[in-house]
């Protein structure tokens, strides 16, 4: 399994006690396979996310990435996977409103120390896999929300990442754009051969992933194939 969440126990602090946001959570995503994890605001789904993201350490449980368990990892060893093994699509791009598309994706290889011209590649390889190879040399003020959105999932994908965690990508754009976004998610998943979790509320455009688990109250019920 290329994600595998164990017995995952999370709290907060809240006033004079603790507020449950992941009770006992267990959730396998095998490799080249999308899960969507949907749920009422506040049921606990952001949680999730951030700690498969290895951005929040949970009371209890193990969080296993491509077979390596994080638990005992130092801050920087956790950096350091994430860079290589995690790809996040956060729910709004947050491009650099100088680069260019290409550029947006180039840079990411080359905080990985990758070569310019690996990068390029990789790059063009990409922006052609989201269908925007005509768009390389625009700025995202250039390009639609949907456009951007794209060049915000090509980014995530650029370094190779075993774990691809999407966070409500739909949010901003209309009934038509979410579920090209969604097709685009999923096809990219098996073709990329990542395990991506796809975090969302609207169930509309789920009918082509692979399972679906649903947070409530910090608890998962159990991934039920939807198809």
């Amino acid at each position: 399994m290329s994600l595998n969440l164990t017995a995952i126990t999370l709290t907060y602090p809240d006033g004079d006690s603790r507020l449950t946001a992941l009770d006992d959570v267990s959730l396998e995503v095998p490799q080249g396979s999308l899960t969507a994890v949907v749920g009422p605001s506040g049921s606990g789904k952001s949680s999730l996310l951030a700690v498969a993201a290895t951005l929040i350490t949970p009371e209890a449980g193990t969080v296993t990435i491509d077979g390596t368990p994080t638990t005992g990892m130092t801050r920087a060893e956790l950096t350091e996977l994430r860079r290589r093994k995690i790809g996040i699509v956060f729910q709004q791009p947050n491009l650099l409103p100088s680069l260019t598309a290409a550029e947006q994706l180039q840079v990411m290889a080359q905080i990985d120390g990758r070569k310019p011209r690996t990068a390029r590649d990789r790059a063009r390889e990409l922006l052609d896999a989201v269908g925007l190879s005509g768009q390389a040399d625009r700025r995202p003020h250039q390009l639609s929300g949907g456009q951007r959105q794209r060049i915000n999932i090509a980014r995530a994908l650029m370094n190779d990442p075993t774990v691809l965690l999407v966070d409500e990508p739909t949010s901003a754009l209309d009934h038509e754009r979410g579920a090209a976004v969604i097709d685009l998610l999923t096809r990219l998943t098996h073709q990329q051969a990542t395990a991506t979790v796809l975090v969302t509320h609207d169930r509309t455009h789920l009918t082509a992933v692979d399972q679906i688990a649903e947070v409530r109250d910090g608890r998962l019920r159990l991934p039920a194939p939807i198809r």
